[in-house]
């Protein structure tokens, strides 16, 4: 079978809710995927941020490959030790006390978002509770999730949604205050904006909040769906503005392509929130995701990945801003470590597809104008000088 006919397949059968690119990926190799036929690309989107150690690694297979031949799947009727161990090394990367294992990111908000209600419901008793989120937000697509996301175009079509949410403006304290009322149970928002535009939290900004939330007994949830795991530098990005959440969610690269999902909470949280029968989940934390949890965070430790991003980002950091000097159409990069983005003014989707199909880089776009780049955290110079090739093809051509 073509590849044609493999697309009009998948186009037959699968519910068109993606516009996919008209490539199919078989198989990859460190940073690099390749298609059926064998042709290589340079990977700098890491399934959106998950691939934290690339394509066949060894060692995590090998757990994964372990842990098949044992057990994959229990119910959260009983304990397992891989379970156990993530939950240990979850709690010790992030600094937080408890933890509850999800599928997704989308369900670690929906999972914070009803612990938060019911903390407020606990302290205060029954209560219009309300949340406040920010515009140009990204935190899933399920109701809930969807319904802090600070994007109209994604909302508008699901209405109603959940109530009691209003927006506030990213790194505006004074917008914050704007819409705080005595029903604001939590504030959430991402730590680093990953979907709006790669905008780091403004260290003034996170740490009014945190004293607000704690002056005024509110939950501050952080998103860390896709900032988190290592890529700005630090585990969680929250960790380098010396401040802690109440709540935290997780994903991502949490598995390393294995889907999972986690929130964390502090143990204030924990004491008076969701207690047995308020919250649950089929699959979150079986044997075999909670391995790969467990296999990840014995390879930052083994590979010394924190120490890696934090000296390979600044190379990164060198090149991306050649190519702002270089390029009148780029006006600026703004990210922190290995999430990085470039802001265009020619049209990003294109440049995204053009990349894809005539240099094979997988790239991302973010919002309206911005190129996302989300690499494997075990990239090296050899591969970032690799990039620049391949991108500096298109980007010329602009120049024409």
């Amino acid at each position: 079978m073509n590849k044609k006919e493999y697309i009009e397949k998948a186009e037959k059968n699968l519910f068109h809710v993606y516009n996919r690119f008209p490539v199919i990926f078989d198989y990859g190799r460190g940073v690099h995927l390749y298609d059926e036929l064998d042709e290589e690309y340079l990977d700098f989107a890491s399934g959106i941020g998950v691939m934290a150690f690339g394509y066949g690694n060894e060692d995590f297979e090998d757990a994964l490959c372990t842990q098949v031949k044992r057990i994959t799947h229990t119910s959260n009727l009983y304990y397992h030790i891989p379970m156990i161990e993530a939950a240990e090394k979850l709690t010790k990367a992030s600094g937080m006390d408890k933890v509850f294992f999800t599928n997704s990111g989308a369900e670690a908000i929906e999972g914070a978002l009803k612990t938060a209600k019911k903390f407020a419901y606990t302290k205060k008793g029954s209560g219009d509770y309300e949340v406040i989120a920010m515009e140009n937000s990204f935190h899933g697509r399920t109701v809930g999730s969807l319904s802090v996301t600070g994007t109209e175009h994604y909302r508008e079509p699901f209405y109603p949604l959940m109530s009691g949410v209003k927006f506030a403006t990213f790194n505006d304290f004074g917008s914050i205050l704007a819409n705080l009322t005595d029903n604001t149970c939590a504030i959430i928002m991402e730590t680093v904006q990953g979907e709006g535009g790669l905008y780091p939290a403004d260290p003034e900004f996170l740490k009014k909040v945190r004293q607000l939330c704690d002056d005024e007994g509110i939950l501050l949830i952080l998103d860390e769906v896709q900032c988190g795991m290592g890529r700005t530098g630090s585990y969680y990005a929250f960790q380098q503005y010396g401040i802690k959440p109440d709540i935290l969610t997780t994903a991502k690269a949490l598995g390393n392509g294995v889907p999972i999902g986690a929130f964390c909470v502090t143990d204030a949280v924990a004491e008076a929130s969701l207690v047995p029968g308020d919250h649950g989940t089929t699959y979150g934390g079986n044997p075999l995701c909670t391995a790969a949890v467990s296999q990840v965070f014995d390879m930052f430790e083994d590979y010394k990945i924190i120490d890696h991003v934090n000296d390979i980002s600044k190379y990164f950091e060198q090149v991306l801003d050649v190519l702002v000097n270089k390029y009148d159409f780029i006006t600026e990069r703004r990210g922190l470590g290995l999430m990085q983005g470039l802001v265009l003014t020619v049209p990003v989707k294109e440049v995204v597809n053009r990349a894809l199909l005539e240099e094979h880089l997988v790239v991302l776009s973010a919002g309206a104008d911005v190129l996302r780049l989300l690499p494997p955290l075990v990239i090296t110079e050899q591969d970032i000088d690799e990039f620049k090739k391949k991108i500096e093809k298109i980007f010329d051509s602009y120049l024409k």
